[in-house]
């Protein structure tokens, strides 16, 4: 699944593709990711890298009832397109360099799909904010802590696609950006 995931990326990688997805990232970070923060000055579950079962039951109690409402609607909307750009933006940025820093056969090709690991885990990390919001007062503890491990995995991969944009921009300038065979 991966690896046809990888082949996609990289054949549909240009330019316009992921300036379309970078435009999505800019109207998510400065329009509607400061619209929520306002709703839930605590801040969201969703960019903490790991919390507690104690320290996110605290949270989703702070955000009171409108605000938990707010913060449904926000993990069932704007929080699903955004990972979708994410993955798209990183995904088809990495095939960019990937084809420009290492040859066409290497493994490192592969790597391109990386973006859409950290996508799943935020996926299943909405599954579980929302019905961590959805069922308060009730509070679950093996609900919390699969949503934080979840939490957790995200950022890792995420983090990692970083580090491989940023592998990837240094082999390409060592290549001059130039499509390796």
């Amino acid at each position: 699944m991966l690896n046809k995931l990888s082949e996609t990326l990289r054949k549909y990688a240009n330019g316009w593709l992921i300036l379309a997805a970078l435009a999505v990232e800019v109207i998510f970070f400065t329009q509607i990711a400061p619209r929520m923060q306002a709703l839930i000055p605590a801040g969201p579950l969703d960019l903490k890298f790991f919390y507690t079962p104690d320290q996110a039951y605290t949270l989703v109690e702070s955000y009171g009832e409108a605000g938990r409402a707010a913060y449904r609607v926000f993990d069932l909307t704007a929080d699903i397109i955004h990972p979708i750009a994410y993955t798209l933006f990183f995904g088809l940025l990495l095939s960019v360099l990937f084809q420009r820093g290492f040859s066409s056969g290497s493994i490192v090709q592969k790597f391109n799909a990386v973006p859409a690991v950290s996508w799943l885990f935020d996926m299943f990390e909405n599954i579980g904010v929302v019905t961590m919001l959805s069922i308060y007062p009730s509070t679950p503890a093996a609900l919390a802590w699969v949503t934080a491990v979840c939490t957790s995995i995200k950022w890792i991969f995420f983090l990692i696609t970083i580090a491989l944009t940023l592998i990837g921009v240094v082999k390409a300038a060592v290549n001059r950006f130039k499509i390796q065979a």
